[in-house]
């Protein structure tokens, strides 16, 4: 009889320790997902967002310039007609 009081301590013992750290995983699991989809952080993501693709469209329209200027001087230095005089 003693075996089984002791057993069955040792189970409402596990089971509630187990519930109660599943409880404070969930409970931290939900704060951090609510506080991700608050308007301010969503405001900051999406900001920094389009601030990393404007950087990364102006150097590419940078690069693009700088190519198109580098063919355009090739171009003409092979083509071009010789001066009369």
């Amino acid at each position: 009889m003693f075996k089984r009081v002791i057993w069955w301590a040792t189970g409402a013992t596990m089971g509630a320790a187990g519930s109660a750290w599943a409880q404070r995983k969930v409970k931290r699991k939900v704060q951090r997902t609510v506080a991700r989809y608050t308007p301010p952080a969503v405001r900051d993501r999406v900001t920094g967002r389009a601030r990393d693709l404007a950087d990364e469209l102006r150097s590419a329209v940078d690069e693009g310039r700088t190519a198109q200027d580098e063919r355009a001087e090739e171009l003409r230095s092979r083509f071009q007609a010789p001066k009369r005089r």
